[in-house]
C-alpha cells in the first residue's frame, strides 16, 4: 500500500523552518510503520481491526487503515461517523450512547446512508434507538457495553448484558449485535472473565453473540484475555505518544506525531519559553512528569503551560536552545492535540510533503 495515495497535500513549504507553529507535524514512514505492524498483529491472531479514529479523524487514514485490511472503523461521535460517511466510508461501530431527539435524527439519516452499529449500556436508550431506525427502514445493530474494570459506561454484571441483551432483541428494529468493552489498562483477565460469563449466559439463553469487540492501546500488544475476543478498537497506536511509550506499547521512535514550536525567550538558564501552551498540547498529566518533552533536548519536559505558553526546563540542557529556534514536542496524549487545530503537516522526516486538514476537527457532538 502506498499511503501517500490517498493524500493531497496542500503546499507548506519544503522545510521545517518554511511552517509557522505551533503546528502538528506527523512523519508519513512512521505512521504506515505503525499502520502496517498493527494490522499484521490483527491478521495473525485472526482478530478483526476496527481502529478508531478519534485519534487522527482523517479521512485519507482512515481509507489506508482499511485498505491495509481493517474490518470497518470505530467513531465516537455521531460528528465523526458523518464525516467519514461523508467520504464513502460505511462500515462503522458509534461507541457512545445515543440519548435526545437531534442526535436519533442524525442517527437515522446515518443509517441511510451507512452500515453503522451502536452500543448500549441500558434499556432507557432502546426506545429511542428504536424510533431511529424505523425512521431510517432497516433494522439497526447494537452492541451491550459492558463495564469490566474501567468504571465508565457499560452494565455492571455479566447477567446485566444477559438481560440487556435480551432487551435489544425484543424491541422492534433493533438487533442484538455482541459484546463490546473498554477494559481498565492491565486488567485483561478480569475482562476476559465478565465477557466469558456473559456470552455463557447468552448461550444458554439460546441468543447468539455475533461479536465481541474489545479495544485499548496500552495493552495491545498482549494475548492475554483474547481467547474469545473477534474484534480490536485501538486508536492511539497510529501516532503514538509518550504514554503509549511509558505503557510499554510503543517505542520512542513510534511517535510519529510531534508538535513543531518556536523558542520565543530564554529569560534564565533554567527555562525556556515556547509559543505551544495548553491550546496547542493537551493538558492531560496521565501519571506523566510535565505535558511533553523534546527528544532533541535530552528529553526536555515541559513542566508547565498558560494557554499560549509552553516552560521548558532546560537546565541539565548542555547546549541551550536560542530564540527562534524550532522544537518538536512529543505530546503526552496525541488524542486531544489532533482536535486543538484545523490542520496539520505530514513530514518525511524534516522534509515536509504538505498540509491537510483535520476532517472531523471539533465534532464532538
Amino acid at each position: 500500500m502506498d499511503i501517500l495515495s490517498h493524500f493531497q497535500f496542500e503546499d507548506a513549504g519544503s522545510r521545517l523552518e518554511d511552517l509557522e507553529t505551533p503546528v502538528p507535524v506527523i512523519d508519513i514512514d512512521v505512521v504506515a510503520r505503525n499502520l502496517r505492524r498493527w494490522q499484521e498483529r490483527c491478521d495473525a491472531l485472526g482478530l478483526a481491526n476496527r481502529p478508531h479514529i478519534k485519534t487522527h479523524k482523517l479521512v485519507p487514514l482512515a481509507k489506508a487503515q482499511l485498505e491495509l485490511g481493517a474490518r470497518g472503523i470505530t467513531v465516537q461521535k455521531l460528528g465523526e461517523a458523518e464525516v467519514m460517511a461523508d467520504a464513502g466510508i460505511s462500515d462503522m461501530l458509534l461507541t457512545f450512547n445515543v440519548v435526545g431527539r437531534h442526535k436519533l435524527e442524525r442517527l437515522a439519516d446515518l443509517m441511510r446512508r451507512s452500515a453503522i452499529k451502536v452500543v448500549a449500556d441500558n434499556e432507557a436508550v432502546l426506545e429511542g434507538l428504536s424510533h431511529a431506525a424505523a425512521a431510517a427502514g432497516r433494522p439497526l445493530e447494537v452492541l451491550v457495553e459492558c463495564d469490566t474494570g474501567a468504571g465508565r459506561n457499560g452494565v455492571q454484571r455479566p447477567e446485566d448484558a444477559l438481560r440487556l441483551a435480551q432487551a435489544i432483541d425484543r424491541t422492534p428494529n433493533l438487533a442484538f449485535g455482541g459484546l463490546m468493552t473498554l477494559p481498565k489498562n492491565g486488567a485483561r483477565a478480569q475482562m476476559a472473565a465478565f465477557l466469558d460469563a456473559a456470552a455463557t449466559g447468552l448461550a444458554a439463553s439460546g441468543l447468539p453473540v455475533p461479536a465481541v469487540s474489545t479495544g485499548g492501546s496500552p495493552d495491545m500488544w498482549k494475548e492475554e484475555g483474547l481467547a474469545h475476543v473477534s474484534e480490536y478498537r485501538a486508536g492511539t497506536y497510529v501516532y503514538a505518544d509518550r504514554m503509549q511509550v511509558a505503557a510499554g506499547s510503543a517505542a520512542p521512535e513510534d511517535c510519529a506525531l510531534s508538535v513543531l514550536a518556536t523558542v520565543v525567550s530564554v529569560p534564565t538558564a533554567e527555562r525556556a519559553m515556547l509559543d505551544a501552551g495548553s491550546k496547542a498540547l493537551t493538558s492531560d498529566l496521565l501519571g506523566l512528569e510535565g505535558y511533553g518533552e523534546v527528544r532533541a533536548l535530552s528529553g526536555a519536559r515541559v513542566y508547565s503551560m498558560s494557554e499560549e505558553h509552553g516552560f521548558l526546563d532546560i537546565s541539565r540542557v548542555n547546549d541551550k536552545p536560542k530564540v527562534g529556534d524550532l522544537l518538536r514536542i512529543t505530546p503526552n496524549h496525541v488524542c486531544p492535540v489532533t482536535n486543538l487545530f484545523d490542520k496539520v503537516v505530514f513530514v518525511r522526516g524534516d522534509e515536509v510533503l504538505g498540509a491537510v486538514r483535520v476532517d472531523a476537527r471539533g465534532t464532538v457532538q
